[in-house]
């Protein structure tokens, strides 16, 4: 719902680079959609992650905060939760972000009053791809029958181990056929365009 991807994989860059690590900020674009304790790991590995993994995670929630600002909803997000709303779903936002940043999101959408329930790094002990998050959200929700709309091939596999069917956009910056082949349900271009959609699979 928010356009955050690049915002996030620039903090993560900088927090690295403080620490004396440098990686391509493309390999950390590819990672992004994981929660952090599961990120430092998969690019420099545990030991380091045991080493400096939370000076890393601490530095890059100070520099994401920078940047917060800058980011903002894809078009025709806050339609969409409303489209769902019409469409009789019960919607919950899911994110493992600290609340801080989740309040800032709900704000930017005006979702205060619109979603049923939202998520945030409280309600789960790991992050995507483990599939935490996800069971926190049908918790919320109250169901274990869910379609989760997601950006990222972490997003897919955290919804298949809760099992959950996901429907994606290309938003994240994953190519089509990157999302086809982790796994998608569906995927569109924009969420206007899956906007238009709601009445197929695996929505019904």
């Amino acid at each position: 719902m928010i356009d955050a991807n690049y915002q996030h994989a620039l903090a993560w860059y900088r927090a690295f680079r403080r620490h004396g690590i440098v990686l391509p900020l493309w390999r950390i674009h590819r990672h992004v959609g994981m929660g952090g304790d599961q990120l430092v790991p998969a690019l420099v590995g545990l030991d380091t992650d045991e080493a400096q993994g939370d000076r890393i995670r601490d530095a890059r929630d100070g520099l994401y905060q920078k940047l917060i600002e800058e980011v903002a909803p894809f078009d025709d997000a806050r339609e969409l939760i409303a489209d769902l709303k019409q469409c009789g779903f019960t919607t919950v936002l899911a994110s493992s972000s600290p609340r801080q940043e989740i309040d800032h999101y709900l704000d930017l959408l005006d979702a205060r009053e619109l979603a049923d329930g939202w998520t945030t790094n409280d309600d789960v002990e790991a992050t995507k791809p483990e599939p935490d998050l996800v069971r926190a959200a049908l918790e919320k929700a109250g169901t274990e029958e869910a379609v989760m709309i997601g950006d990222t091939p972490w997003d897919i596999e955290a919804a298949r181990k809760a099992g959950v069917p996901t429907v994606t956009v290309i938003t994240g910056g994953f190519c089509e056929q990157e999302l086809r082949d982790a796994g998608a349900a569906a995927v569109y271009e924009s969420v206007g365009e899956l906007r238009g959609h709601l009445e197929e699979p695996p929505f019904v």
